[in-house]
């Protein structure tokens, strides 16, 4: 509301006007952040505006930080058994879980709709059918390209037997950029397992799951 702005006031006994022009009045009056301009200062912590990005920012610390929106997350599973060729890199698909946003899935690649950095959580189920150690390996590839640093080993030492492993990390991805979740054994006995079987009328286990939460711009 601009300094001075009044509500109408009401003509005579007239009331039907009187409620359309105080309608329009609220309507033109409600409250909205003032966009971000170049010269916008940070100095005072606590000041919000709506940054050109299309996201709400507040001031700290002599900066304008981004207030996360429920924009950037999702789940996805496989809930079918994976079989392993020995010593062969394997992309792992994954259908994606109805409540998702800002994400894509097609196969084994979820695309990323907004920048920034996201806390990406990654299970699976391993089980070998050998009674020798099976090795297994899990690591992301972004755009096509591994990512140094990241994989992640375990091992089985006899039949029949199955184990969960899990990682989070903190990635820092663009806006069209592509991940999958890799995995490899240096068996054909390895897998990534599927159970159906119920010990006590538990639901099924998928054979792999990714949950992804935008944390950060």
């Amino acid at each position: 509301m601009s300094v001075g702005e009044r509500p109408p006031p009401p003509s005579g006994d007239k009331w039907k006007p009187y409620a359309e022009r105080l309608s329009d009045y609220l309507v033109r009056i409600r409250s909205r952040l003032a966009f971000l301009s170049t010269n916008e200062s940070a100095f005072d912590d606590g000041v919000i505006l709506w940054s050109p990005t299309g996201y709400p920012v507040v001031s700290k610390n002599g900066e304008y930080r981004q207030i996360v929106l429920a924009d950037g997350y999702g789940f996805f599973y496989n809930n079918s058994s994976i079989a392993l060729t020995a010593n062969t890199a394997t992309p792992i698909t994954y259908t994606a879980d109805a409540n998702n946003e800002s994400l894509s899935i097609s196969g084994s690649e979820i695309t990323f709709e907004e920048s920034g950095k996201y806390l990406i959580s990654f299970s699976a189920e391993i089980s070998s059918s050998s009674s020798s150690t099976v090795n297994f390996a899990f690591w992301p590839r972004i755009n096509g390209s591994n990512v140094a640093n990241s994989t992640m080993r375990n091992a089985l030492h006899q039949n029949n037997s199955t184990l969960v492993v899990s990682r989070t990390a903190l990635f820092s991805l663009s806006s069209g950029d592509v991940l999958q979740a890799m995995t490899a054994s240096d068996s054909s006995s390895g897998s990534l397992s599927a159970t159906t079987s119920a010990i006590a009328g538990e639901p099924a286990s998928p054979s792999s799951t990714i949950s992804i939460m935008r944390i950060s711009q």
